[in-house]
């Protein structure tokens, strides 16, 4: 596979039998793998078309999506850091916007990188019902993993839509 493709990673399925916090960090880990794996192989022409034409949804875009959607819930409202906002004032909540100078592969490495972050912010936490420190946020910990599981397997499914209406992949 040439080097400006993304790469398949080795997903962990989650475990069957453990404790709350194992659980849903387990499960988000394997969606957030499961997110790159969905666009592995693709060409920057297929990951950057509107395979499905009534939607202006392409894989890139939600990748770019749920790297801000990881920074936006984790780092910023969660642990209340002083980061760059992921969204613009014209789109407060979207971030599918690409840019000319976006490509898969750095889209898919700052998506892992975010999720890293997440990673290290949710480990740091003491229990899953620490209470977010961002300005005005009510949420526990355990609401923020829930909410990222529901959102990551969500795009998961449009991302099998486009993948097969863009070259025929199914699959996990």
């Amino acid at each position: 596979m040439p080097s400006d493709q993304v790469h398949p990673v080795d997903r962990v399925r989650p475990p069957e039998s453990a404790g709350e916090r194992e659980t849903l960090t387990g499960m988000l880990d394997y969606l957030r793998d499961s997110v790159v794996n969905k666009v592995a192989g693709l060409t920057s022409a297929q990951a950057f078309a509107n395979a499905v034409p009534a939607s202006a949804l392409t894989p890139a875009g939600l990748v770019k999506h749920l790297t801000g959607v990881e920074r936006f819930w984790f780092a910023i409202d969660f642990a209340g850091q002083d980061i760059d906002w992921p969204w613009t004032d014209d789109n407060p909540h979207g971030n599918f916007t690409l840019t000319d100078s976006d490509t898969l592969p750095a889209l898919v490495a700052a998506y892992q990188a975010e999720c890293a972050r997440s990673r290290s912010i949710t480990a740091a936490a003491s229990s899953l019902d620490d209470v977010a420190v961002g300005d005005g946020m009510t949420f526990n910990l355990r609401y923020a993993l829930t909410h990222l599981i529901e959102e990551t397997s969500r795009h998961l499914g449009h991302l099998d839509l486009l993948r097969e209406s863009t070259d025929g992949s199914t699959g996990e």
